[in-house]
């Protein structure tokens, strides 16, 4: 598990909202790529699906106005995560800190 200071603070629905907005662009000119993310938010929790990639939950975020976590999803295949976690983290580091 990852954890991002929350200094702004950001609240589930706000980064929700930068997500869907910003998130999507932010990894494809980062990588070069042309992906869609999908997202889900319930209470607190942020789930981030890549549906071309992978099936189920591929990021777990948990917000709180001290803390943002990341939490790896279970995922079914043999898919190698770490390049979008870690732009993941960047961009929540940009928005959050």
């Amino acid at each position: 598990m990852i954890t991002i200071k929350n200094i702004q603070p950001l609240s589930a629905e706000a980064l929700f909202d930068i997500l869907k907005k910003e998130f999507t662009d932010y990894l494809n000119n980062a990588l070069g790529a042309n992906m869609s993310v999908n997202y889900a938010h319930v209470s607190d929790i942020i789930n981030i699906h890549f549906s071309e990639i992978t099936k189920g939950i591929v990021f777990s975020l948990t917000v709180s106005d001290e803390s943002i976590e990341i939490e790896k999803g279970q995922i079914e295949e043999d898919y190698n995560t770490e390049l979008l976690e870690e732009q993941l983290t960047s961009f929540l580091t940009l928005k959050a800190e």
